[in-house]
């Protein structure tokens, strides 16, 4: 049954939460099904005569209606009108008493619309169905279109996937009419789907204008319009404004998308940003089908007005810079060995320059006879060595965007990461196309090792690395990609929050490879031992012999001092890049080492600790192995690499501090800092003034292009335009060098203003017996007291509070008033590094733990 008992327009009951009864209009549209029809809208402009400077003309779906944008309604900023309307048969409405198809409501929009006479820019705002119907309106409308914001929709369902399971589900035969009509479990099913669950008084407000079947036959409508199979009616026209699209490729477009949903998944949004390939996108992760409610997208779309006619900045002239692969050019008759792979019993395997530079044009010559194009994204879960050498420079080579995910990140941080970044292939080791098949992570995949027949069918892989060689081999490839290609997502440890893909481009890591270049003086005669995977992609770009250690990469703290230097022995190395937790077991193996292996760490003459700050003590330790070697520790961060240096040297003469000295900004590149207020905030302008402690913000030529479909962070970080706002706090000091004091979400804030924990947690760690130590803010921000954790160098197998010589010890060396003092068997730290501690779940724990609660793993 279709058609449901008529039904005048009315006004919502008073008391709904949220909702300004002010924001209230009745508007009746004459021309529609001859007898005209009434709407109710929610309107912030009630009883204003200007005209506003923009107008958000927004549309809910099934089941909900106006209220879904209160949030916006209040939040409007000013000059901001809103607009939210109820459709027909739906909200507050009138009840037509037909069935309304969705050609039949983009004409209701515009009948509406016009009746409106909504002057200046509008921007359409639209969820669920009312996504497909606010595009069909807006490809109508697109001279005075002033923007396109879309949550959880779709307008198309690919061809090679079924609609979601639930509208499968309650479109079977009898089923539709008990949810959707005479029953109200279709409306409190979708507001089941919010994370976390609704406030009662919220389901009340959703709940308000469905209270009995007649109030709710359009619910059963919306649904059965939903074209499941080629003969619907509705088919033809959704299928029209999904090939109308490339109308709106000059809007700008803004996705906010919760990716929980089990009704409009990634899929989803993946064909609307193939057929919308401008749009800005955000994930919020962990929201879900109400993303309206699980995230705070008002927010998120005042920020996205403010700079709608804001356009980066891009310095210098790219047209001189080398492309990735030039040094593999320069270098591709040349036998001398470009990788060396180190395994228990010395080289493993290794490769020539020669051979390294055919063979990946034979793997990018391959790629392409595959299918894969410029702009395709290829995941690549091998570790660093020749293969991840090859594939990288192969997918540069012919204009793919590689995705490197670090494995560290574990089964379900790498699928949380793979599923944002949604790679179209995927070359990866045995092991991780398994975890592929079994955890659904997007791509075809291709097998970097040779397996048999079986297993390859078993890993659901297309084939190897070997048969892309073979279907490359002989074939010429095309001019690679411009400067301004994508070029990489690199994801960020998830040290300090979910990991984050960070999107360069080709110029930014072709300045990035230069800078590091120019400030380590490295020549084509330098060797390089990378113990730090990251790097051991830049020796090929940098035209340098390198080598991997013998060691686990997602675990730095297994590299031995032995297996360091037969590294160094096996290339001649003349540099060394480590991590600090590697150069910390290196130092506490060195008693391992034969004596010729003691004597080819003589000509090492750079060492390089990268990715965490490092104690002077263990470079100190670390140059005694290495003695003609000059220690540097870079600053830097996925986002942005390096940004400044410093050596041993400089580190000892810059004495102690509230942080760690990580020296002057490197040639290029700009420090400034944005001051804190009293509550930790930073909100000042930025300043190069000495002793002024704030976020540390960064200018460079080899920064981020951005964060990949997370256009919110990626916008709050790039304030001002073209800098990078660092999530670090710090200070200049008079010399002009940089102190880190750890970083924004671990500020403690104080009653007295707030307290940064790096200069603490070094001097605590001044102490003979102290390994680690974390300083951690307890209690409610504003009024935190410092707790001090420390991993002791001989410490127990239990947490337990400090006895009170140690605690006193502590106090002792610190600045600050400590509340308490705890030990812990171990403190927890990045997978990545081994180095960063995770203070988050440090202080949620301490907290735990001095509320009463039972002393337990941390």
């Amino acid at each position: 049954m279709s058609r449901s008992s008529k039904a005048s327009a009315s006004f919502p009951p008073p008391g709904l939460y949220g909702l300004d009864p002010q924001w209230s209009r009745l508007v009746t549209t004459p021309g529609i099904d001859e007898t005209g029809r009434t709407w109710h809208i929610l309107d912030n402009w009630v009883g204003r005569d200007d005209i506003a400077d923009l107008t958000l003309l927004c549309i809910h779906g099934n089941p909900t209606w106006s209220y879904l944008w209160r949030e916006l309604l209040s939040n409007a900023p000013p000059g901001v009108r809103v607009v939210a309307i109820d459709q027909l048969d739906m909200g507050f409405s009138e009840r037509t008493g037909r069935m309304r198809r969705f050609a039949q409501r983009i004409d209701d929009l515009d009948a509406l619309t016009d009746e409106l006479d909504l002057r200046g820019p509008i921007v359409v705002v639209a969820h669920d169905w009312g996504g497909a119907i606010a595009l069909g309106w807006a490809e109508r409308h697109v001279a005075q279109l002033g923007g396109i914001v879309l949550t959880n929709t779709a307008v198309h369902q690919p061809e090679d996937a079924s609609a979601p399971n639930l509208i499968r589900l309650v479109r079977l035969p009898g089923f539709l009419g008990v949810v959707g009509k005479w029953t109200p479990v279709f409306l409190w099913g979708t507001m089941a789907l919010a994370r976390p669950r609704l406030k009662r008084l919220v389901r009340r407000g959703y709940r308000a204008p469905y209270r009995g079947p007649s109030r709710r036959q359009g619910i059963a409508n919306f649904v059965r319009d939903i074209p499941l199979s080629d003969k619907h009616p509705t088919l033809a026209s959704l299928d029209k404004v999904a090939a109308d699209l490339y109308l709106l490729r000059d809007v700008p477009t803004l996705l906010l998308w919760g990716p929980s949903d089990p009704i409009f998944s990634d899929m989803y949004l993946r064909d609307l940003t193939a057929r919308l390939p401008h749009a800005k996108v955000h994930r919020f992760i962990g929201a879900g089908h109400m993303v309206a409610e699980d995230a705070d997208i008002s927010s998120a779309i005042s920020a996205w007005l403010d700079q709608l006619d804001a356009r980066p900045v891009v310095s210098g002239d790219t047209a001189r810079d080398e492309p990735l692969w030039a040094a593999l050019d320069r270098r591709s008759t040349d036998d001398d060995a470009a990788i060396v792979e180190m395994g228990a019993d010395g080289v493993q395997r290794s490769i020539s320059f020669a051979d390294l530079a055919a063979d990946v044009s034979r793997v990018a010559a391959g790629l392409v006879d595959m299918g894969v194009s410029q702009g395709d994204r290829v995941s690549l879960l091998i570790p660093p060595g020749i293969n991840l050498a090859v594939c990288v420079y192969a997918c540069w080579r012919m204009g793919a965007i590689v995705v490197i995910v670090d494995a560290g990140l574990g089964p379900k941080g790498m699928g949380v990461a793979l599923k944002s970044a949604n790679p179209q292939y995927m070359i990866g080791i045995p092991k991780a196309l398994a975890a592929a098949k079994v955890l659904r992570w997007p791509g075809v995949r291709i097998c970097s090792d040779v397996v048999s027949e079986t297993r390859l069918r078993m890993l659901g892989a297309v084939g190897t690395l070997d048969d892309v060689r073979a279907r490359g081999e002989g074939k010429r490839l095309a001019r690679g990609p411009e400067p301004d290609a994508d070029a990489a997502v690199l994801f960020t440890s998830g040290s300090t929050g979910p990991a984050k893909g960070v999107l360069y481009r080709h110029r930014q890591l072709q300045a990035q490879r230069d800078a590091i270049v120019e400030l380590y003086g490295i020549k084509e005669t330098d060797r390089l031992v990378a113990a730090f995977g990251p790097f051991a992609l830049f020796g090929p770009g940098i035209g340098i012999t390198s080598a991997v250690p013998d060691m686990d990469t997602t675990s730095p703290g297994t590299l031995t001092a032995r297996a360091l230097a037969e590294a160094v022995k096996a290339v001649d190395a003349t540099m060394v890049f480590g991590s600090p937790a590697a150069l910390r077991n290196v130092v506490a193996t060195a008693d391992e080492m034969p004596t010729e292996l003691v004597e080819a760490m003589e000509d090492v003459r750079l060492l390089i600790s990268v990715g965490a700050p490092v104690p002077a003590e263990v470079l100190r330790a670390a140059v005694k192995l290495m003695p003609n070697a000059e220690a540097h520790t870079p600053y830097g961060m996925t986002e942005v690499l390096p940004v400044a240096d410093i050596a041993l040297a400089q580190i000892e003469s810059a004495g102690g501090g509230t942080g760690v000295c990580v020296g002057h900004p490197v040639s290029g590149v700009e420090v400034a800092i944005s001051a804190l207020d009293g509550a930790g905030e930073a909100v000042g302008s930025l300043t190069t003034d000495a002793g002024v402690v704030g976020e540390v913000c960064i200018s460079a030529r080899h920064i981020r292009d951005g964060y990949d479909n997370l256009w919110l962070t990626q916008h709050a970080a790039s304030d001002p335009i073209g800098w990078h706002r660092s999530g670090d706090v710090g200070h200049l000091d008079a010399q002009g060098r940089l102190w880190v004091e750890g970083r924004l979400a671990h500020l403690i804030r104080t009653g007295s203003g707030p307290v940064t924990p790096i200069g603490i947690e070094h001097r605590v760690l001044t102490l003979p017996n102290v390994k680690l130590a974390a300083a951690v803010g307890v209690g409610p921000a504003g009024a935190q007291v410092v707790v001090v954790v420390v991993e002791l160098v001989e410490g127990g197998d239990k947490a337990s509070l400090a006895d009170e010589s140690l605690a006193a010890e502590v106090r002792s060396v610190v600045n600050v008033d400590v509340a308490a003092v705890l030990v812990v068997p171990r403190l927890p730290t990045d997978l990545r590094h081994n180095s960063k501690i995770d203070r988050t779940r440090v202080a949620a724990w301490a907290e735990d733990i001095l509320a009463g609660g039972r002393v337990g793993k941390l």
